[in-house]
């Protein structure tokens, strides 16, 4: 049962990656990111579009099951490709 549960948190999670340079913030399945870009507000969602977009200073909110984690940017990039989500940080 413990096995069917994992294989349906993966198929509604993403995969989230946020480094930069010389540090890696976050590596780990996500259920949602929320960030902010020049248009305003945004969340990243299983399943979302191909995207790529310029961050805002923000704080990044990362959903995982275990809980939310935050990361403060200062700006950055977000790519977006079939549930891979990739923030390169001080670029």
């Amino acid at each position: 049962m413990a096995h069917k549960a994992e294989q349906q948190t993966q198929q509604l999670s993403i995969r989230a990656k946020v480094y930069s340079p010389f540090k890696v913030y976050f590596d780990d399945n996500a259920l949602s990111i929320s960030a902010v870009n020049a248009t305003g507000p945004f969340d990243i969602l299983p399943r979302h579009h191909n995207f790529i977009t310029l961050l805002s200073p923000c704080e990044l909110l990362i959903r995982t099951p275990r809980g939310d984690q935050k990361i403060r940017i200062s700006g950055g990039i977000m790519h977006v490709k079939a549930d891979k989500v990739t923030v390169f940080l001080d670029v």
